[in-house]
């Protein structure tokens, strides 16, 4: 592992843990393309302007499949060093059988099923010595829900961990590190206002990082941000 900079592709990045991770890897010197759903200004937008072009801005919903080619070609030619989605939303929080059709549909399909579809039109871009992760969740642990709660999130991350093992599986010839990353207790629609700020930290002089309140990792050896070697050993989600 080298904490080499590179150049990052950060789906969902407008706030919480995609402004935090863009915010992090601009002020180690990697250029970041962020993405953010619509053309309203959020913090993503400040961040650019104090980012001295470190970080670009392009707009993608990445339920829609042809924003996500778009988003290819415009991309084409270019080396994506890290490929990182991390866009979720996280629905009611009512039993499964309260859920309206419409709303379990929305919530699979942004959370499980597109992340899935960003990777497979935009996987050319990333070397074999890159990075492919996505924001994942200890609430898609099946062995984990002692409480309950949340039952379509949960659903929607245990569906996202099983398909990207099996994308493992399917492709284990590819020397690309895969990550699953569950970023811990913060400040999101989920996690509420009295959860740690989701700010990334580092230790002097090391190039490890962590969420404030520590990082699992599936798919990989590593759950650091950084360029990795060719290679890192892979190892199943923790959804059972």
């Amino acid at each position: 592992m080298t904490d080499t900079a590179g150049t990052a592709l950060v789906v969902g990045a407008s706030r919480a843990l995609g402004l935090a991770l863009t915010e992090e890897l601009a002020a180690r010197d990697w250029t970041v393309i962020a993405t953010t759903r619509g053309g309203r200004r959020t913090g993503l937008h400040d961040l650019a302007e104090r980012a001295h072009g470190r970080v670009e801005i392009e707009t993608l919903d990445m339920t829609d499949a042809d924003q996500i080619a778009d988003l290819g070609r415009r991309l084409a030619g270019r080396g994506i060093d890290l490929l990182f989605i991390n866009g979720a939303i996280a629905g009611d929080n009512v039993p499964a059988s309260e859920v309206p059709v419409e709303e379990f549909a929305t919530v699979m399909v942004t959370n499980a099923l597109s992340p899935m579809r960003v990777i497979a039109a935009l996987e050319h871009l990333v070397p074999p010595t890159g990075t492919i992760g996505v924001m994942s969740s200890r609430q898609g642990s099946i062995s984990l829900n002692t409480n309950g709660g949340n039952d379509v999130y949960r659903a929607s991350k245990a569906a996202l961990n099983q398909l990207m093992r099996s994308r493992a599986a399917r492709h284990s010839d590819d020397p690309r590190t895969l990550l699953l990353i569950h970023p811990g207790h913060v400040q999101t629609d989920l996690g509420g206002a009295g959860a740690p700020s989701p700010s990334l930290t580092a230790s002097p002089g090391s190039s490890t990082s962590s969420w404030p309140t520590g990082t699992t990792a599936a798919c990989t050896s590593s759950p650091t941000p950084t360029r990795p070697s060719r290679g890192n050993t892979r190892r199943s989600a923790q959804s059972a």
